[in-house]
C-alpha cells in the first residue's frame, strides 16, 4: 500500500506535509540533499514507500516515524541503470539476477533494466520474458525491468512484448557476439523501426557499421592498438548517421548505447535540432578510462565499441556538459574470467562496473569542476525518463523513496575481492576513487549498508503499470 499521501503535494505545501504526517514511517535527514530545486539541508519523509514531503531539516519528526540522521553525508535520489547485462537464466556462470542486483544495490543504483541478450533465452517474446521476470523475481535486490529485442525474424513479436510490459526494444546493427540475438541490416531496421514506430515505442541501438567493422584490420593480437584499430570510429559515426536517417524519415523514437565516438556527437546535435527523436548515452568506461592507459593482454578493458583516446574522452565530457549526452549507464557485460584470454580479438567483450559506475563517474566529474547534482541528473534523473519511470530519478514528493547515501570526499581503492557481480574481474582494480556509497534504499527500505546488501526486497517492474 502507498498509504494517504497526497501524489501531488509541493515541497512546500504545509497542509499537504500535515494530512500525510500521520502515515510517515521514516525520515531521512542530511545536511545535503539533492532535489530538483538544488542541494539543501532537508529532512525527507517517507510514508508508504514514497516521499510524502521534503522538509526542512529541523523539521519536527511525526510521532510513530523513525529518524534516520545521516549528518553531512549527501542524500541522492537512487541511481537508475538502463543497461545491464544480467545474464539469468542461461549463462548464470557469467551473471545473475541474485549477484547484479547485490553489487547494484551496493553501488547505489535502485533500479536497472535488463538487456535482452546473453541469457538463455533472450527477451524476443513474451514467452521468453515471462520465463525471465520468474527467474528473477525471488532474486532481486532492487527493482528490475526489461527491454525487450529486436530481431530480424520477430517482428510480430515487438507488439506483444509492448503490451506486456518491456521498456523498448534493443537492436545490434553488426553482430552481437552471441548467435542467438542476430544483428538486423538496414532494411530489417526499416520493418522493426516502422512497427515500433506504430505503436510510440523506443528502440535502444547497438551502432556500429558492419562494412566498416569488417574493412577495418582485424589480427590476433594482445596489442590494445591493434583491438581499437579493429574498431574505428567510423563504424560508430556511419551507423548513427543511418539511423538518423532512418529515424526522421519513419518518426521513430530511437536511444544511441554505449557512445564511444565523439565524432558522432555534432551529427547528434544537428538532428535534435531538426526534430529527430533521439537519445543518447555513454558509460563510465569512456568516461574515465583511456586506450593509453590499456596495457597490452588487458582485456578486462575489451569492450565493444571500444575505450578510445584521452582526447576523445574529453570531447564526450563535453557532449555531457552541453546536454548532447543525455545520461552515463553501466553497460554492465560481465563473463567468466576464462573468456577474457589475453588475446583482444578472441576474448569476451565487456565491462564489469555496476558497483562502481557512481563513484568512478563523481572522481572523474569532480576532477573537471562538475558537482553532484550533475551526476544525478546523468546517472539517475535522465535514465528514469528514457525508460519513463516517473515515479524515479528525483527525491520529490510522490516518487518512490529510493535513496544513496554518498560520503563524497572519502576514498577507496577497488578490490575485486570486494565486489558482488559474480565474477570478480573489473578494469576498476587498483583504482582510488572517490565517493563511498554508505547505505541505499529502496521505497524507504535499507537494502545495502555499508556495501553490504540485504534481503531482496525488489519488484519486477513493467513499463504500463
Amino acid at each position: 500500500m502507498d498509504g494517504n499521501v497526497d501524489l501531488n503535494a509541493n515541497v512546500d505545501d504545509v497542509d499537504a506535509t500535515a494530512e500525510a504526517a500521520a502515515d510517515v514511517t521514516l525520515v531521512l535527514r542530511s545536511t545535503r540533499v539533492i532535489t530538483p530545486e538544488g542541494t539543501r539541508p532537508a529532512s525527507v519523509a517517507v510514508a508508504g514507500g514514497r516521499i510524502a514531503a521534503v522538509l526542512p531539516h529541523d523539521a519536527e519528526v511525526p510521532a510513530g516515524a523513525r529518524l534516520e540522521d545521516v549528518g553531512d553525508h549527501v542524500v541522492l535520489p537512487g541511481l537508475v541503470d538502463t543497461h545491464v547485462h544480467v545474464n539469468d537464466p542461461g549463462r548464470t556462470e557469467w551473471e545473475g539476477f541474485w549477484t547484479a542486483t547485490r553489487a547494484a544495490a551496493a553501488g547505489g543504483i535502485t533500479t536497472l533494466i535488463d538487456m535482452p541478450l546473453n541469457s538463455l533465452p533472450p527477451t524476443t517474446t513474451v514467452d521468453n520474458l515471462r520465463t525471465k521476470q520468474d527467474v528473477a523475481r525471488s532474486k532481486a535486490h532492487i527493482d528490475v525491468g526489461f527491454w525487450g529485442g529486436a530481431l530480424p525474424d520477430n517482428v510480430k513479436d515487438l507488439r506483444p512484448l509492448h503490451d506486456a510490459g518491456v521498456f523498448g526494444f534493443k537492436c545490434f546493427l553488426s553482430p552481437s557476439g552471441v548467435e542467438e540475438f542476430p544483428e538486423l541490416d538496414q532494411e530489417q531496421l526499416t520493418a522493426s523501426l516502422a512497427e515500433i514506430a506504430g505503436f510510440g515505442g523506443l528502440m535502444i541501438v547497438h551502432a556500429e557499421d558492419p562494412h566498416h567493422l569488417a574493412a577495418a584490420p582485424q589480427k590476433s593480437s594482445p596489442k590494445y592498438a591493434d583491438f581499437l584499430a579493429s574498431r574505428p570510429r567510423d563504424a560508430e559515426n556511419t551507423a548513427i548517421q543511418n539511423l538518423i536517417d532512418q529515424a526522421r524519415r519513419l518518426d521513430a523514437r530511437v536511444h544511441v548505447l554505449h557512445l564511444s565516438s565523439s565524432d558522432a556527437l555534432p551529427l547528434i546535435a544537428a538532428a535534435r535540432r531538426d526534430g529527430v527523436r533521439i537519445t543518447v548515452e555513454s558509460c563510465p568506461h569512456f568516461l574515465t578510462l583511456t586506450a593509453e592507459e590499456v596495457p597490452d593482454g588487458a582485456t578486462e578493458f575489451k569492450c565493444c565499441p571500444p575505450i578510445r583516446e584521452a582526447a576523445n574522452q574529453d570531447a564526450l565530457w563535453q557532449g555531457l556538459a552541453d546536454g548532447t549526452i543525455d545520461c552515463v549507464v553501466s553497460d554492465h557485460s560481465p563473463s567468466t574470467a576464462d573468456l577474457k584470454t589475453p588475446d583482444f580479438s578472441t576474448a569476451w567483450g565487456g565491462i564489469s562496473s555496476l558497483q562502481l559506475g557512481l563513484p568512478a563517474i563523481w572522481t572523474e566529474a569532480r576532477r573537471r569542476g562538475h558537482t553532484l547534482e550533475d551526476v544525478v541528473r546523468w546517472m539517475s534523473t535522465a535514465p528514469a525518463r528514457l525508460a519513463g519511470l516517473d515515479r524515479k530519478g528525483a527525491i520529490a514528493p510522490g516518487r518512490d523513496a529510493d535513496f544513496a547515501v554518498l560520503a563524497p570526499d572519502e576514498t577507496f581503492t577497488v578490490d575485486p575481492a570486494a565486489l558482488h557481480h559474480r565474477n570478480q574481474v573489473t578494469a576498476y582494480a587498483g583504482r582510488t576513487l572517490h565517493g563511498v556509497v554508505k547505505s541505499t534504499w529502496l521505497r524507504g527500505t535499507r537494502i545495502a549498508d555499508n556495501g553490504i546488501p540485504a534481503e531482496p526486497t525488489g519488484r519486477l517492474l513493467e513499463r504500463n503499470k
